[in-house]
């Protein structure tokens, strides 16, 4: 178990450095700090989430070191269900692992929301939160930015990580493997932990919303979506429809990644507006080619496939009920983001003409001629040019 001692040590130095720094803001006379919360308060329990959930998390890591513990605490931490193929004459000389789900993978599950627990408020406290003291954001501006930065940063790496596992399987060049030697029930190691972690991270999804403090209204859009990217990665991982899942994740995550990074932008420089028009014409095509790919997957490939019965014991979910439900929740989910998409784009749109003619009408009395002696006294120029309301700036952050 000498090889668990790394991952313990790393945990460590993590608690040792938030320790740190929290010992310092106290220090330094920072607001938060002046009274301490009782312990076990709601006020204590959100401060110190991130010390409470490492404290758990090594409590599964200090277990893999002593063998009375070790078998127990290896569901959590490692993937199950491990199947050896064995080399073959066609194939390369080594032994090849693969993996297939079961109930065991909600215990690895609910550690690695632990790890997304910690790996959140890292980001929240040495990254965001420091730039959001130098910017000197608004109450609503703040909570979107760091929205925006943590789903920004799990978009990235997951576009990033599911690429790699697109390219490295031969799915991109093939894209008949989509569907070709369905039921997917052996899948690879990095395509069982991708899912895993994108299970635990929208799962963390939840008490985050405590954690963080989320505004009443705010919730139920939030748990929307949440639960929109759960039901999606958890059919397609129960299904066996993973390698068809993967590739619309990546291509849905790089038009999300897309808008909070423009976003984030948009925060530092108001005037910037570029990456929201290139996302606007990317969230239409993804939209586009999602339908595309899912159509072709399940409602052609799938089937004319020659298997389409159903067997839970092979895993084989290929009939027609089922291709129906499938499809259904694609085009239901894609149509509902269009809705709220095109809503936003009217919203907006209406709300810049409706600015459009103030504008011009004070912009003629401007340009109509010298004011009078009477008008520079009562403060007319004044008055057109610095009314924040018809400002293009004021119009950005009610659209914001």
């Amino acid at each position: 178990m000498m090889k668990y001692k790394g991952q313990v040590e790393q945990i460590l130095k993590i608690t040792a450095c938030r320790n740190s720094a929290v010992l310092e803001e106290r220090r330094l006379g920072g607001k938060k700090s002046s009274k301490n919360p009782p312990v076990l308060s709601h006020e204590f329990i959100v401060q110190n989430h991130a010390d409470i959930v490492s404290c758990v998390a090594m409590v599964f890591l200090l277990g893999l070191m002593f063998e009375i513990t070790a078998k127990a605490a290896v569901i959590f931490v490692t993937l199950q269900y491990n199947v050896t193929i064995p080399a073959t004459e066609e194939q390369a000389t080594e032994t090849i692992s693969l993996y297939h789900y079961g109930i065991k993978d909600l215990a690895t599950v609910f550690f690695y929301m632990l790890v997304a627990i910690i790996i959140h408020a890292i980001i929240q406290e040495y990254v965001l939160d420091k730039i959001n003291r130098r910017m000197h954001f608004s109450k609503t501006k703040h909570s979107k930015f760091n929205e925006s930065g943590q789903l920004s940063a799990f978009y990235l790496f997951s576009c990033v990580w599911g690429t790699n596992i697109l390219v490295s399987e031969n799915y991109v060049s093939d894209p008949t493997s989509l569907w070709k030697d369905y039921p997917h029930v052996l899948i690879p190691f990095q395509m069982k932990f991708f899912y895993i972690s994108q299970l635990a991270y929208w799962f963390h999804a939840f008490p985050e919303l405590y954690f963080q403090k989320t505004k009443k209204e705010d919730i139920p859009r939030q748990l929307v979506y949440i639960g929109l990217y759960l039901f999606h990665i958890a059919g397609a991982y129960l299904l066996n429809l993973t390698r068809l899942g993967l590739v619309l994740l990546v291509l849905h995550y790089f038009v999300e990644f897309l808008f909070h990074i423009s976003r984030l932008f948009y925060f530092s420089d108001e005037k910037y507006q570029k990456g929201f028009s290139l996302w606007a014409g990317l969230f239409v095509f993804g939209r586009l080619l999602t339908l595309i790919l899912s159509v072709l997957t399940v409602g052609f490939g799938l089937a004319r496939a020659e298997n389409q019965d159903l067997n839970l014991t092979t895993g084989n979910f290929n009939v027609l009920g089922i291709r129906i439900i499938v499809l259904s929740s694609i085009c239901g989910t894609q149509a509902f983001m269009m809705w709220k998409f095109i809503n936003f784009q009217l919203r907006r749109w209406r709300e810049h003409s409706s600015s459009q003619p103030q504008s011009l009408k004070k912009k003629f009395v401007t340009t109509k001629g010298r004011p009078s002696k009477k008008e520079r006294e009562n403060g007319v120029n004044g008055t057109v040019t610095s009314n924040g309301a018809d400002s293009p700036r004021s119009r950005k952050e009610k659209s914001s």
